[in-house]
């Protein structure tokens, strides 16, 4: 006979292995951190109730049924978390699956121990009947902070919130924007709405919730200064999420709106707390964050230059918003200077009321100076700056958001070269996964704009490759000015401009001494000679190099960076630039990852095939002939593990050469409008596991060969609009799972050896092509046919491009 004591064993040795796992697997997979860290939580909470006043007997006193089932759901869920890390990235449908598992575990677990929260509740709350008045009564009046005296640039926002906070099928609803965007302020308008409050009267509940507020915090605010009930203390957040739901559920059907008011990363959690099934409960969040999954998000712009100009006028001259002797084009340059951000407008205005015209005369020639904005203004930095200490317990983060100062402003940065260079400076898996992981950190925080190159770029891509960055250029510039606190010689970092041949003063034959650097970026102007100074750097890994002269002679103090690992070179001008001097680097012997982009390659590329890279990226690149008279042998790049070739638009064809890389992984080879066929020594790449072919427009058929690439996991030939079929050989790809090939509108019909792909369980594909791989679903079981809307104008735009 099964004892009670036997059952108390089993159940504390299920729980301690379930959180084992839960701990084991955070930090083996980041892939479902989120829900892992949601699990470890609630069985956190189970702990603390199972051990607490003997409330584990009280559980086993339930039906012997209902004990067994618990135990049950502890140690399958064991079961469950450790196949976290066994889930392949690249397969959304079983992360999809699996996630869904997590859930429900947590719910499950949850479910079991409902009635003890709720015996927990009731001897805290016994006698007080929330759902009426107290002896000194309460009223649940509107407590909204007061609205400030001028408002500019919100109205269209307005608007559409308010259209969007009353919608039915929207619970939760996030405006999003940097510090000092207004997001407060339309919160506050909202509130104070004569349509919101007839909507939901008195019941619009404020919470201002910054960095550390708990949620039990959160509910005493709500009890204590909306329903005016003193002396209630929670002894947990799940006892004063019970309480509070209880509370709105005696409202009855009336209308409820709970504004949660600066809402930071590590509070994501407190809105799901918060979200209870009660019809007509509505939150509304404000936040320099985005929360994914929760709701929906709407994004504050920056004012545009009209508002903007309004809004520095009436701080800068507070009687009629009229300048008074000071010219327009002074008024001008300072609000383009304040790039649309309400607060800087309003700092930077306030701080030259009253002053005179030599005042905006200095300010703005110490801005164009070099001298940044934040010196002056110390507001606008503590404000913006807030953003970037809340990164603290990610150093990661943090660093990689000071990286991005290294790129020129209003420019945008290909999502794979930061991934390049911090997988290199920071020693991150080469995967990529990670590395994204810090590249959608930055953008829930609005620290970076995260922007898909593809209507179809999905993590199936390898994550965020297929995406491109965009930043505010007041953030860029908090970035370089948080990056140059220390002296020049001892920066982490160093972010150097030149304009013409006007090197800095610290930096000549007779001074230079050497630099610390990890992290060194050159920027230059159309007009920079091939004049260059030594420089000592020998601690550099990373060297960003932004150009836009025709030509650029690479500086001789290239060939000594010995730990030199990570080199991009962009030409940011009308026409590709010519690089001279590139055998420099044939030295570089530590040198793993090297992007080019917009750059004319000349045949001194060769020196190129003598290093021992691991990535090499050519994007946007002038060919000519400059393969031509290159060899590429199987001793040359011994190492390489991936090549990227994009939006090449006179390359041709595929020299036979790189077939010999028999370390290949992944080839992409991409946008290149001109290739009209691929080598048939393609099969040679034996360890190929990634083929990326898209928007290669001319070609017009796959080598036979691909067949022996067996190693090949992922291939992607969408918008190759000339290919009209695929080889028999195609059946021979054993390990291919992942097919993408929406806009192959030649093809008329897939050949029927792709019965023996019996591993691929993805094809991405248009309507069109969906209706040729129904015919093979029967022969196929895993197989799911993806149907992608077609972006005809991004055709037209490859075509023409």
């Amino acid at each position: 006979m099964v004892t009670k004591n036997t059952y108390e064993v089993h159940l504390q040795a299920a729980l301690v292995e379930l959180q084992k796992a839960v701990a084991s697997q955070l930090k083996k997979t980041a892939k479902f951190r989120t829900l892992l860290k949601r699990i470890d939580k609630t069985l956190r909470t189970i702990e603390s109730l199972l051990y607490a006043n003997g409330r584990l007997a009280r559980v086993l006193d339930r039906p012997e049924k209902e004990t067994k089932m618990f135990i049950f759901y502890l140690e399958n869920g064991k079961e469950t978390v450790l196949k976290c890390s066994k889930i392949k990235c690249w397969n959304v449908y079983k992360k999809f699956v699996h996630a869904n598992k997590l859930i429900r575990l947590d719910h499950e677990l949850l479910r079991f121990f409902q009635a003890e929260l709720q015996d927990n509740l009731s001897v805290k709350f016994r006698g007080l009947d929330l759902g009426t008045k107290q002896a000194g009564g309460f009223s649940r009046s509107c407590k909204v902070p007061g609205l400030p005296d001028v408002i500019v640039g919100l109205d269209s926002h307005f608007k559409e919130v308010k259209r969007m906070l009353l919608k039915d099928d929207i619970q939760v609803l996030t405006v999003s924007a940097p510090g000092g965007c207004g997001k407060t302020t339309l919160a506050k308008m909202l509130c104070h709405d004569n349509d919101i409050k007839g909507i939901f009267g008195d019941n619009i509940f404020y919470v201002t919730v910054s960095r550390t507020t708990s949620l039990k915090t959160i509910v005493q605010k709500l009890f204590t200064h909306h329903l005016n009930v003193n002396n209630c203390e929670f002894r947990t957040d799940e006892e004063a999420k019970n309480a509070l739901e209880k509370m709105m559920r005696q409202m009855g059907s009336q209308k409820i709106l709970l504004v949660l008011d600066d809402v930071w990363a590590k509070s994501e959690s407190l809105i799901q707390e918060l979200k209870f099934p009660i019809p007509g409960y509505t939150i509304l969040v404000t936040s320099r964050f985005q929360f994914s999954g929760i709701g929906f998000t709407y994004e504050l712009s920056l004012l545009n230059d009209e508002d903007a100009r309004t809004l520095l006028c009436h701080s800068a001259f507070p009687c009629d918003g009229n300048q008074i002797d000071v010219p327009d084009d002074l008024v001008s340059k300072m609000v383009k200077c304040c790039k649309g951000f309400p607060l800087a407008l309003t700092v930077i205005g306030a701080s030259l009321r009253g002053q005179g015209v030599l005042k905006w005369r200095t300010t703005l020639q110490k801005w164009s100076q070099g001298q940044s904005i934040f010196y002056s203004n110390s507001q606008i930095l503590l404000s913006l700056r807030t953003s970037v200490d809340a990164l603290e317990d990610s150093p990661i983060s943090h660093d990689c958001f000071l990286d991005l100062g290294a790129f020129p402003e209003d420019e945008k940065i290909s999502a794979s070269a930061l991934m390049d260079m911090w997988v290199e400076l920071y020693n991150l898996d080469k995967e990529g996964m990670y590395t994204s992981e810090y590249l959608l950190e930055l953008s829930s925080r609005n620290l970076l704009n995260l922007i898909p190159s593809r209507k179809d770029a999905s993590e199936l891509e390898g994550y965020c490759n297929e995406h491109y960055v965009t930043q505010h250029d007041l953030l860029r510039e908090l970035a370089i000015h948080l990056s140059s606190q220390d002296p020049i010689v001892q920066r982490e970092r160093l972010f150097i401009e030149i304009h013409g041949n006007d090197l800095p003063e610290w930096w000549s034959e007779e001074t230079q001494q050497p630099i610390d650097a990890r992290f060194l970026s050159i920027s230059t102007d159309e007009t920079i000679s091939s004049v260059w100074y030594d420089l000592k750097a020998p601690k550099v890994q990373a060297l960003v190099l932004n150009i836009r002269s025709k030509e650029y002679t690479l500086p001789h103090f290239i060939k000594k960076l010995n730990e030199l690992k990570f080199l991009c070179i962009t030409s940011y001008g009308i026409y590709p630039t010519e690089l001279q001097e590139l055998p420099l680097i044939s030295s570089l012997s530590n040198l793993r990852r090297m992007r080019l982009e917009h750059v004319a390659l000349s045949p001194s590329v060769q020196s190129i095939f003598e290093l021992n890279l691991e990535k090499l990226s050519l994007i946007m690149c002038e060919i000519g002939n400059a393969l031509d008279s290159c060899t590429v042998d199987p001793t040359m790049l011994p190492n390489l593990i991936e090549l990227e070739i994009e939006s090449c638009y006179d390359l041709k064809e595929v020299p036979a050469g790189l077939c010999s890389l028999d370390r290949l992984e992944k080839l992409s080879i991409t946008n290149c409008h001109e290739l009209d066929a691929l080598p048939e020594e393609l099969g040679g790449l034996s360890n190929l596991e990634t083929l990326r072919l898209h928007s290669c427009t001319r070609l017009s058929k796959l080598p036979k060969s691909i067949g022996k690439l067996h190693s090949l996991v992922f291939l992607d030939i969408s918008d190759c609009l000339s290919i009209n079929s695929l080889p028999d050989q195609i059946g021979e790809l054993s390990g291919l799972r992942v097919l993408k090939m929406s806009g192959c509108h030649g093809l008329e019909e897939l050949p029927d050896s792709v019965t023996n792909l019996t591993m691929l369980e993805d094809v991405i594909c248009d309507e069109e092509t969906s209706y040729l791989w129904s015919y093979y679903e029967g022969d196929l079981c895993d197989l799911k046919i993806n149907v992608v809307e077609e972006d005809r104008l991004a055709n037209f735009m490859k075509i023409v491009g």
